[in-house]
């Protein structure tokens, strides 16, 4: 009777390509980087994948202790990348002790990944504001209740004060909501292809340009 394979087997088995992806042409691709950003997002959304704006986040203490999550892409404009979170939580503390992250966005049914790397800065305070009127009130609820990533000792104890506060005061923001915005100074573009497994384009910023160069996968 044969052995069970490992899990280690069982990974290294696993199908990488399960179908025909876009073929990326690099020649092809703008001198920005965030333009080519919005090209392949929008063609994720309307290719129906699956939480095309889930965004997963990396920053790290000063004493360069990582931490990595996963949250929403709230914007794209010429020169950064937008998401929001409490300043006074976990990421916002690292973020104002080491204002650098990397983002990755990953579309599975595309067969496609962008990583970006770069400085984050709090945006406009009225971006802020804007930001966190338009979450559902259990989700505004939810960000006054308690600090962010501590312990939970009574949910509904915090919850109902914070969902009364905002019916009293449906136009409260929190000090420490924070819209960010990361200027990219590295973004990369990965595509999956059956013919040639895998087709990689960076941009990297020098000066006030970008130079691009296609990477060995």
């Amino acid at each position: 009777m044969a052995e069970p394979a490992s899990l280690r087997d069982r990974l290294r088995q696993l199908p990488s390509v399960k179908a025909e992806f876009p073929y990326f042409d690099t020649d092809r691709a703008p001198d920005e980087p965030l333009a080519l950003l919005v090209e392949w997002l929008e063609a994720a959304i309307d290719g129906g994948v699956l939480q095309p704006h889930a965004m997963s986040i990396a920053t790290a203490t000063v004493d360069g202790h990582p931490s990595n999550r996963t949250l929403l892409l709230k914007d794209v404009d010429e020169k950064s990348v937008w998401f929001a979170s409490l300043s006074s939580g976990p990421k916002g503390l690292e973020l104002s002790e080491n204002p650098e992250a990397a983002l990755v966005l990953y579309w599975r049914e595309q067969g496609r990944q962008i990583r970006l790397v770069g400085t984050v800065e709090e945006g406009p305070r009225a971006v802020s504001e804007r930001d966190f009127l338009q979450r559902q009130p259990s989700a505004r609820a939810r960000a006054i209740a308690g600090r962010q990533s501590e312990p939970i000792e009574d949910f509904d104890l915090h919850l109902r004060p914070a969902l009364k506060k905002l019916e009293a005061n449906p136009d409260f923001v929190p000090v420490d909501w924070v819209a960010y915005r990361l200027s990219p100074w590295s973004v990369e573009f990965w595509q999956a292809e059956r013919a040639r497994d895998q087709v990689r384009l960076r941009y990297l910023r020098e000066h006030a340009g970008w130079v691009k160069d296609v990477l060995w996968p």
